[in-house]
């Protein structure tokens, strides 16, 4: 089948299918325009500590308006999240394979403080791709369209709690014995636990709605 670009939202060290549905396409777009929409990967991740799954959250400024393009957002770095985020990190792969392969390209996001969270996941994102070596660049929207032609728009696809029909090919897991597999957590699990071998998994996983 051929390949064709993809659309998709900002997002925190995002879930699986969001960078299985990226080594799909041709091309990368990432959104810049539409509304930063709560409770999404925009600003958080699910990665797998000793106590089951944990969703890590970016504070960000709230506005005087409820609506607000995700490019404006601004993290709120009054809390330190920053160290917290680090700690349950650290604390949950810390004893995983990959974790001192990896450990020197993550850590800086959590020393250096950005100011506005699309750049924050940008750069993360450009990271995980590196590390990944997946190649390409990533282009960005210059207008919103709510509905865009000749692009597959995955904007909404990659949200918390609606990939159920997806495929996600199994492998182990730090705390596996504990809980089993949990599929689509953030690729830091994934990287950590499989490391170079993780493409493999994404290549092998599909979104249902790819």
């Amino acid at each position: 089948m051929e390949k064709s670009p993809v659309l998709l939202s900002t997002a925190y060290f995002p879930p699986v299918s969001y960078i299985s549905g990226m080594i799909s396409a041709s091309a990368f777009v990432l959104e810049k325009h539409e509304n930063f929409i709560k409770q999404t990967y925009r600003n958080r991740c699910v990665i797998l500590g000793a106590n089951g799954p944990v969703h890590l959250v970016i504070p960000v400024e709230k506005g005087r308006s409820g609506k607000k393009p995700v490019r404006d957002i601004r993290i709120f770095n009054n809390l330190n999240w920053q160290r917290n985020h680090w700690r349950t990190i650290f604390s949950a792969y810390n004893s995983s394979p990959f974790f001192e392969f990896y450990k020197d390209d993550i850590q800086p996001f959590y020393e250096k403080k950005y100011t506005y969270l699309f750049d924050f996941n940008n750069n993360l994102l450009r990271t995980v791709l590196e590390m990944l070596e997946i190649p390409g660049e990533i282009a960005y929207t210059e207008t919103y369209c709510k509905e865009p032609v000749g692009i597959r728009d995955l904007r909404r696809a990659v949200t918390p709690g609606i990939q159920a029909e997806d495929t996600f090919l199994p492998y182990t897991q730090v705390f596996s014995s504990r809980y089993g597999f949990i599929p689509n957590l953030s690729i830091l699990d994934l990287l950590f636990n499989k490391g170079p071998e993780s493409i493999k998994v994404l290549e092998n996983s599909s979104m249902s709605c790819l």
